[in-house]
């Protein structure tokens, strides 16, 4: 049986960083410019050469293009895709400079990113279930924390923002349960819990029926970083879902796949073999801010069809952004 915890505070949570300093606010897309300056600045100075020295599009300068968008981390099958078409678009409608070739360029990406973008159908009925799943090392916990903060916050379809519940399930991770309870209180929400060690769907139980009981409109679940080949991990997994679903018809309503942008193309293996174990429905990428490996948000988009709901841009409590194709097409291209 797990233990629960309702609000108690059992002690003060660690100040983060900064969060004290007034910010003057800024606009979607100049955090996403911010976040992307490493991958734009790697991804720009070859792309301008090729624009630059561009007169007609052929396959010398379509061979240029293609190793700056390799360099990008976009990944070589979807990189050979976007040169095809680029090749066929120039054939048909007759690009005739670097400046339509930059156009037609972020098109083709933004093309690829639109195709799987969709919105997120919410429940009839609250609570919504999402349960964060990934690898080890990929900032789970602490994106558990950023969503409750980004989820209270109000939105056009939510004027009064949502009342979020977490539920710390690595029992595994030392000190999991502990990180996960700070950020609950820097993001002033409740947080079910049980001892390190304790069975996760046991927690999960107790945090189902806390949701319902409580009117939440959201549950976030922490799972334990796991690898696809750890059969006795997926098998809790799957056991996890059975609870959540016994609990609340239709649960878990999202489960998020966490990816370190860092990682680039070794990020997309891991996630190409546990979206093949896990019913994944969108991808949160963490770390963007910190790579020049943007390019690796095309590729998932490609490679796996799952859009990237959120981005990781920071350390603080609010870095974290609701994903928008055209503005990180347009901030990875200016």
């Amino acid at each position: 049986m797990a233990f629960s915890i309702f609000g108690k505070r059992d002690r003060e949570p660690e100040p983060a960083a900064n969060n004290s300093e007034p910010e003057a606010p800024r606009s979607f897309f100049d955090r996403m410019k911010k976040a992307v300056t490493r991958t734009r600045d790697s991804f720009s100075q070859s792309l301008s050469a090729v624009v630059a020295l561009t007169r007609e599009v052929d396959d010398a300068s379509l061979d240029d293009l293609e190793l700056a968008l390799l360099a990008s981390d976009i990944g070589a099958p979807t990189t050979q895709e976007i040169i095809a078409r680029l090749r066929d678009r120039a054939l048909r409608q007759g690009i005739s400079d670097g400046a339509q070739l930059k156009q037609a360029l972020k098109s083709e990406i933004l093309r690829i990113l639109d195709a799987v973008a969709h919105p997120v159908a919410h429940p009839a009925t609250p609570p919504e279930v999402i349960m964060m799943v990934g690898v080890n090392g990929t900032g789970k916990t602490t994106t558990t924390g950023k969503l409750a903060a980004l989820f209270r916050k109000p939105t056009r379809e939510f004027p009064e923002g949502r009342s979020v519940l977490l539920c710390a399930a690595d029992t595994f991770r030392a000190a999991a349960i502990e990180q996960l309870e700070v950020w609950s209180q820097r993001s002033g929400v409740e947080l079910i819990k049980t001892k390190q060690g304790g069975d996760p769907s046991a927690a999960l139980f107790d945090a189902a029926t806390a949701a319902k009981a409580r009117g939440k409109d959201i549950l976030i679940v922490d799972t334990a970083g796991r690898l696809h080949t750890k059969s006795d991990l997926m098998k809790e997994l799957d056991k996890m879902v059975r609870t959540a679903n016994k609990i609340i018809p239709g649960a878990p309503h999202q489960t998020l796949l966490v990816i370190d942008a860092t990682t680039g193309q070794n990020g997309l293996q891991q996630a190409r073999l546990f979206t093949e174990a896990a019913k994944v429905s969108g991808i949160v990428l963490t770390k963007l801010d910190g790579t020049a490996k943007g390019g690796i948000v095309v590729a998932i988009a490609h490679e796996l069809g799952l859009p990237v709901l959120y981005a990781g841009v920071g350390e603080k409590i609010d870095d974290i952004l609701p994903f928008e194709p055209e503005a990180f097409v347009d901030s990875m291209l200016e």
